[in-house]
């Protein structure tokens, strides 16, 4: 994988991937999101975990707008569907992703960061959703993932009025599970990456493919898919033995932090 704004580093069984547009806020052109696509299709099997960041003091400032065409509607449908497929590859790749935020997370660059798995936020981190003041709409899976973190309510109105949320506010509103001191963003990151590369592969698989379609079905539906996935987690002997070892007193506890 190649690609001048985009860097990917391993780092043991964690791969750092790195926006490094930075002198352009990291904005999201085609060719970096399907730099984003081949990146997370071709990690590395020894790679259990993944922090996506960005250069400089944003992480990521949406879709470059001098690459916006005129497009007729057909074309435009086939481009927002490429950045379906590109964030799908985030989302329901081969390891649970943490996404490093700072700075604009904003139009496209929330898109993205809503495809991860889990959000670490600083305190310079601010939110927004620009598309409705510019007479578009979010085309990169925006509209079926940001309402599940914030609710459909508070996404209309940062599309209809501009709003735009600080750290703080974001992080109750839901927009990131962690909120952080400014500049550490990346290092909480990659303390969780690492923690996550520990469980099982097949536990972090049902929470990212199954976990998120599980909480779509009707509850009976749910609950017999729920029985499936324990069953075949539970099975694998990685899981078995790390049974053992708790029963036999050779791993931790639960204990409060």
């Amino acid at each position: 994988m190649t690609h001048p704004d985009l860097q990917l580093e391993i780092l043991d069984d964690v791969a750092v991937v790195r926006l490094t547009r930075g002198a352009k806020r990291n904005a999201l052109s085609d060719g970096l999101i399907l730099a984003l696509r081949d990146a997370f299709e071709s990690l590395p099997d020894t790679v259990r975990a993944a922090v996506i960041d960005g250069e400089g003091p944003h992480f990521c400032a949406g879709l470059d707008l001098s690459e916006l065409k005129e497009r007729d509607a057909g074309q435009g449908m086939k481009h927002s569907r490429m950045w379906h497929a590109a964030l799908e590859r985030v989302q329901y790749g081969p390891v649970p992703v943490i996404a490093a935020l700072h700075g604009a997370v904003v139009g496209g660059g929330l898109e993205l960061a809503s495809a991860c798995h889990i959000r670490v936020a600083d305190a310079s981190t601010f939110y927004a959703l620009p598309e409705g003041s510019r007479g578009i709409f979010v085309g990169g899976g925006g509209s079926v993932r940001i309402p599940k973190l914030i609710g459909v309510a508070r996404m209309t109105d940062m599309m209809l009025t501009g709003r735009v949320y600080n750290a703080e506010d974001g992080e109750r509103a839901g927009f990131a599970q962690y909120l952080v001191p400014e500049g550490i963003a990346f290092d909480k990151a990659l303390e969780l990456a690492k923690r996550v590369a520990q469980n099982a592969p097949l536990t972090n698989y049902a929470l990212m493919h199954a976990l998120p379609r599980i909480a779509e079905q009707p509850a009976d539906q749910g609950f017999f898919t729920e029985a499936l996935i324990a069953g075949i987690a539970q099975s694998a002997p990685e899981a078995k033995e790390r049974v053992r070892d708790f029963l036999e007193g050779r791993a931790a506890k639960v204990a409060k932090s």
